[in-house]
């Protein structure tokens, strides 16, 4: 079998969807042209390993995968070194949100939920001031820590540090696409999430199916799907 060979690198889109915990699927799209290039069916939890085989898959066919914008799962990164990864930002504020409420309560909260809205608007270096000011305005307050018996301690306040660590741990990979603009990198996996709306809406349709005519539903619809429409 001869190879389709793209000599232009393309900017590759991935994330996994699911149907309760033990079916879903992974979306390989083409950031430029919002193709899907390729999926994956999943029988457990998404793993690295997934990934690994999606884009092997690819390269095999000839791509060459010039950056990749994927969301947070652990080792992504680590698994494709010499391919520039950027963190979707949209998943970046989910992460955020889930931490800290939509609504939170506390200023400092208040404060770290505004600035994470800011993401898809702002640049890596006005979002690592903006980011060092909060850390330096609030410090005292992620260092109060909470005594119990024995002279154990934790953090009081876990959940701010967390979405503050957060932030600051993948500063870098959020503003990926700052450095290789040839690629055209996406901020987020926008166009992947309205694919996973459309999916999600027409099987609601099809509620019941066995798995197996689940996966030829979403066959059917993957290979069908014309980005021009949606």
């Amino acid at each position: 079998m001869t190879l389709s060979i793209h000599p232009i690198p393309i900017t590759l889109q991935m994330e996994a969807t699911y149907w309760g915990r033990n079916f879903g699927v992974v979306i390989f799209m083409d950031a430029s042209t919002h193709r899907v290039l390729h999926y994956r069916f999943l029988r457990s939890k998404e793993r690295v390993c997934d990934y690994q085989a999606g884009i092997s898959y690819l390269q095999n066919q000839g791509f060459t995968i010039g950056a990749i914008v994927s969301d947070a799962l652990s080792g992504i990164k680590e698994a494709f070194p010499e391919i520039p990864y950027q963190y979707c930002q949209f998943h970046q504020l989910q992460r955020i949100r889930h931490l800290l409420t939509t609504n939170p309560r506390l200023p400092v909260a208040k404060e770290l939920t505004s600035l994470a809205h800011r993401l898809t608007q702002t640049n890596h270096l006005d979002f690592e001031q903006s980011l060092e000011k909060w850390e330096q305005k609030w410090k005292d307050f992620l260092q109060e820590k909470t005594y119990g018996e024995e002279g154990k301690w934790h953090f009081t306040h876990r959940r701010t540090r967390s979405a503050f660590y957060s932030l600051k741990r993948n500063l870098n990979a959020l503003f990926t696409f700052e450095k290789f603009p040839i690629h055209q990198v996406p901020r987020t996996n926008k166009a992947i999430e309205s694919l996973n709306s459309v999916l999600k809406m027409r099987l609601r349709i099809h509620r019941g199916l066995s798995i197996e005519k689940r996966e030829l539903l979403i066959g059917n619809i993957l290979g069908a799907f014309n980005p021009d429409k949606h």
